[in-house]
């Protein structure tokens, strides 16, 4: 994927450049607009790589350490935590990392709970949030 997205985004630069060779004021607008957004997006894809790579990198860790929770309640077929079961399971694992603020570990279990319950968004936070951890800490 990130493969197509940075053939997308020369495309774009090149794109940009054509319609500056054009020079109406329309097509120089659309120019400027594609080589301004051509490196955001280079930039999204870059942050979301490096998110991916370190997530992937602590639950690899998490995992080989035997930490990582548990299903302890009935999936979905999808595979998600049911609703029923999510608000005391993500309230645990809340207090869980509340109590010890420094350690990445529990908001990483955290965030793997919340994004089994289809919270994708707290997911993320907590894993990132996880990441910053792990990388404050004394090596």
């Amino acid at each position: 994927m990130a493969a197509a997205l940075f053939v997308y985004l020369a495309v774009a630069v090149w794109l940009g450049v054509m319609f500056f060779a054009v020079g109406t004021p329309v097509s120089i607008g659309m120019g400027a607009a594609l080589v301004v957004l051509t490196p955001l997006g280079a930039w999204a894809l870059v942050r979301e790589m490096q998110f991916g790579f370190a997530a992937d990198r602590l639950g690899r860790t998490l995992d080989a350490e035997g930490g990582m929770p548990e299903a302890e309640t009935e999936l979905t077929p999808s595979g998600r935590i049911a609703r029923a079961d999510a608000d005391p399971l993500i309230a645990r694992y809340e207090a869980a990392a509340e109590s010890a603020p420094a350690e990445w570990r529990e908001r990483y279990r955290l965030g793997v709970v919340q994004d089994a319950a289809g919270r994708r968004k707290d997911a993320r936070a907590s894993i990132r949030e996880a990441i910053r951890l792990e990388r404050a800490r004394p090596h």
